[in-house]
């Protein structure tokens, strides 16, 4: 198989599902932002503080991981931070080549400084559209729906949700809850995820990350979620051997197509997984559940979707099918309707990937 240059990936269009706001500044903006309000940080140097987030978060724990948010939440406190970091995070996606994203963040969590629900979301939703047409204007077209997240630990979840149906017609495709998993089960947001399915919407839920198979099945089987955020674990209903055989849940995830929003390096960072060479994801793609890949946090990471693509071929030799292949998993599985789905699969990810096939 021929080895495929990191350049070569950059170029190549790709789709993401997992990522989000707050996980993935500049490092330079945050050290600006933070003087701009006072925030004390652990560095203030912007590379030296980039390699204390990655470091940070390599504890190999979800929840040590979660503290390192403190600070890029902190920051994120007006509207005009808001604008910018949405602005900065589509021209950082769609300089790696991302031709369609669906970045998550809660908007309770930048109240702070008196901001209402609203006025967070609409300066995100207008740092989207600036930095997308920036893109643009640079040759770079990307496509970016927002998804309200509402934390899984708090009582709000059915105000979030209500919020999302509000500006489901303005760049808002979808909810999901996120924060630690364990003690926190899906089902007691049970209120948000009935409401959201009468009003036709669609929600993921992070689930299967720390916590394993019951947060799966509650999250699907409770609640009905549409996609599960990380979903690593169900390969603990998997039983490897010459023949793998898949227990009832998994089964019915790959059955169902229910999409996996996995994140390679976040998921080694937090424990999840031993290695990329050991992440489930071989063996799941394997096994043809329909497999995303994503970023996360890309600051927390220190990662690109390029360098989540580039890891996997190192680790699996996969080449330019098996990378087509996931892109177009997560552009069926991206909640914007159908007809754009497949616009951008046939007008922008088959005919780019059919050249580096060929």
């Amino acid at each position: 198989m021929v080895a495929i240059a990191y350049e070569e990936i950059v170029k190549a269009p790709k789709a993401l599902l997992h990522d989000h706001l707050d996980g993935g500044l500049r490092p330079a903006t945050v050290v600006e932002l933070a003087e701009a309000v006072g925030h004390q940080l652990p560095a203030t140097d912007p590379a030296e503080l980039g390699r204390w987030f990655v470091e940070s978060a390599d504890s190999g724990s979800l929840e040590r991981y979660l503290e390192t948010f403190a600070h890029t939440v902190a920051v994120m406190q007006t509207e005009d931070a808001l604008f910018r970091v949405a602005a900065e995070c589509a021209l950082d996606l769609a300089a790696d080549g991302v031709v369609y994203a669906e970045v998550r963040y809660a908007p309770e969590q930048h109240l702070e400084q008196g901001l209402r629900l609203e006025q967070v979301v609409e300066s995100v939703l207008a740092g989207f559209e600036s930095g997308a047409a920036q893109a643009a204007e640079a040759g770079r077209p990307i496509r970016i729906g927002t998804l309200l997240t509402a934390m899984r630990h708090a009582a709000r979840s059915q105000e979030i949700a209500e919020l999302s149906v509000r500006y489901r017609d303005h760049g808002v495709v979808g909810f999901d809850i996120a924060g630690a998993e364990a003690g926190f089960p899906p089902t007691r947001h049970l209120d948000a995820f009935e409401y959201l399915q009468r009003e036709n919407s669609h929600f993921t839920i992070h689930a299967g990350e720390a916590f394993g198979l019951p947060s799966i099945w509650q999250a699907i089987q409770w609640c009905g979620a549409d996609r599960l955020g990380h979903g690593v674990r169900i390969v603990d209903d998997i039983t490897v051997g010459e023949q793998p055989v898949l227990g009832r849940l998994a089964a019915y995830v790959r059955d169902k197509r229910i999409p996996l929003e996995l994140c390679p390096s976040s998921n080694v960072q937090t424990g999840a997984a031993a290695s990329i060479a050991e992440h489930p994801i071989g063996l799941l793609r394997d096994l043809r559940f329909r497999v995303t890949v994503n970023t996360d946090n890309r600051l927390m990471s220190g990662t690109s979707m390029s360098r989540e693509m580039a890891l996997l071929v190192e680790a699996f030799g996969y080449g330019w099918a098996e990378l087509q292949w996931f892109t177009i998993n997560a552009m069926k599985s991206a909640f914007i309707p159908f007809d754009e789905r497949l616009a951008i699969i046939n007008e922008t990810i088959k005919p780019a990937y059919a050249k580096l096939l060929g």
